[in-house]
């Protein structure tokens, strides 16, 4: 009885090892790691100006549009194409 005890162990051992790979060593080293980190201070001292500093001197910031080139490509009705030429066109000469 005692001999099938101690088999069913060592299978339920032997699975466990497969299925779970728990590793002491493992587990170690990430209570190590949470220990440490407790260890470090919660804020890191400042090195210059401090950004919430309402005086602090900034850049100018610029606006540029971001839809200023846009131009509709949606159908029109024609317009007087004789009008509009003649508002493009260079003007003739009077010297000749």
């Amino acid at each position: 009885m005692l001999a099938l005890f101690g088999a069913k162990f060592a299978a339920a051992d032997a699975a466990r090892e497969r299925h779970c790979k728990f590793n002491v060593r493992a587990l170690a080293a990430m209570v190590a790691a949470g220990v440490l980190s407790a260890c470090v201070p919660a804020t890191v001292p400042l090195v210059g100006r401090d950004p919430a500093d309402p005086a602090a001197k900034v850049a100018g910031v610029g606006y540029r549009s971001t839809i200023a080139p846009y131009t509709s490509m949606r159908p029109s009705t024609p317009a007087p194409w004789r009008e509009r030429n003649d508002t493009v066109a260079p003007q003739p000469k009077s010297d000749q």
